[in-house]
Parts: structure tokens; sequence; C-alpha cells
């Protein structure tokens, strides 16, 4: 199960990464707090990502 869902996550945490990118161009945000902006979506998608692994393994 890890072979496939460790690669998928990696894709997802990158795209995710792109789309803040796009979001942090669009809303103009400033350059002093995008990586607050990265570090929060970041944290958030990886706890999303670890919760739904163990869930799929343990049902």
């Amino acid at each position: 199960m890890a072979l496939y869902f460790i690669p998928l996550a990696t894709v997802i945490l990158f795209s995710i990464n792109q789309l803040t990118n796009a979001l942090c161009v669009q809303r103009e945000i400033p350059e002093e707090k995008q990586p607050t902006v990265f570090r929060t979506i970041n944290v958030l998608i990886t706890i999303l990502l670890i919760s739904s692994y163990f869930e799929v393994l343990f049902t």
C-alpha cells in the first residue's frame, strides 16, 4: 500500500505547492508573508495525507 501512496502523496504535495504559488501571485501576497502561507498549507496537507493513509491502512 505504501508503494502506491507515498508517490501519490508527493505528487499531491507538489501540485498543492504550485496552486499555493498561483494564489500568492493572484492575491499579491507580500514576499514576507509567503513563507508563512506555504508552511501553513504544507503542514495542513501533510496532516491530511497522513490521516488518510492511516484511514486506508486500518480499514
